[in-house]
Parts: C-alpha cells; sequence; structure tokens
C-alpha cells in the first residue's frame, strides 16, 4: 500500500446553487479533512466509531458533534463542542479556551452556517447564527451554566468570545428571541 493515496473518505454539508441559494438536498457531501488537534481527531474517530456522542466528553462534559464545511479548504470538517441544548436548539460556543483568536471553525460557520449536529445517535440539519445582545447574554448564561469554565475563558481574553445557535432546518422551531 505504500505510495497509494488512501481511500477518499466522504461526509455530508451545504452547498450553494448558482443563485446562491442553499441547497439542503445536497446537504454535507464532499472530501473529509480530519482535525488538526490530536484530541479532536480521537473523540471524532470514537463518534464515528461507536455512533453516538454519548461517552464522548470535554473536560467532563457531554458534546455533540457538528459536521461542517471549512471556509477556505471547501473540505468537509467535525468538531465536537460542550452539549448546550435548550427546547431543540443548541449553542456552540467559539471560546478555544480563551484564546486570544477565534477557533478555525468560527469562520467556516460564518460563511456556511448549513451543519449537522449529532446529540447522541441523532443527527440533523441546523442553521447556525451568531447572536448579539440581549439573546447572546441568554445563550452565554446557558452555556455556563452547563461549563462554568467559559466565564474564566472570558476573562482571559480581550475578546469577546462568540455564541452561535444552532436552529434546526425545515421543522417548526421555537420563537427566536433567545429567551424561550
Amino acid at each position: 500500500m505504500r505510495g497509494q493515496r488512501p481511500p477518499r473518505k466522504t461526509a455530508t454539508v451545504g452547498n450553494r446553487n448558482s443563485s446562491g441559494m442553499l441547497n439542503i438536498s445536497m446537504a454535507l457531501t464532499g472530501d473529509y479533512a480530519p482535525s488538526a488537534w490530536e484530541w479532536v481527531r480521537k473523540h471524532v474517530e470514537q463518534i464515528l466509531r461507536t455512533g453516538t456522542t454519548d461517552g464522548v466528553t470535554i473536560k467532563g462534559r457531554p458534546t455533540v458533534l457538528i459536521t461542517y464545511r471549512g471556509a477556505k479548504t471547501r473540505k468537509v470538517r467535525k468538531i465536537p463542542v460542550i452539549r448546550v441544548e435548550h427546547e431543540g436548539r443548541y449553542a456552540a460556543v467559539a471560546s478555544k479556551g480563551g484564546d486570544p483568536t477565534n477557533p478555525q471553525w468560527y469562520s467556516s460557520l460564518v460563511a456556511e452556517p448549513v451543519v449537522e449536529l449529532q446529540d447522541g445517535t441523532v443527527s440533523r440539519m441546523y442553521k447556525a447564527r451568531e447572536v448579539f445582545g440581549d439573546e447572546k447574554a441568554v445563550w452565554w448564561r446557558r452555556a455556563v451554566d452547563v461549563f462554568p469554565d467559559y466565564a474564566d475563558y472570558q476573562r482571559k481574553t480581550d475578546r469577546q468570545i462568540p455564541v452561535f445557535v444552532l436552529e434546526p432546518i425545515g421543522a417548526d422551531t421555537p420563537d427566536n428571541d433567545g429567551t424561550a
């Protein structure tokens, strides 16, 4: 096998049609590029091997798996994040442990907000949107309630840690005011 290219890995992320509109029916297909971070690769491999996010934790907290398209490479990427769920919607906190820069996936979700989220054995399509103001404050409080270290991360950095809300696509969803 030496010198041979490994088999092509594929996964599924939103594509845009010629008019720029998201095409959900074509969501989440393309070459998969594993993370450069070893801990991320190991978590993703465990989820893919077992078919569930159950038992996969970050600092003792349950996770969900977000599959998205890389903004620069256009390749499919996967990232486990701490599970922050409220009434069928999820938060993705771009903390990067309080580092001065956003995680790589931040710009990808801004550029291509249609993602797949897996919670346990259930996967479905979501649209991510960054939240601000009062809505961000509500979701930030929910995130800190789940993982208090987020508050420490915010104190550690000069940047405002971004928060995304992921809302299901193609289903009735709660009001989007963030206060439900």
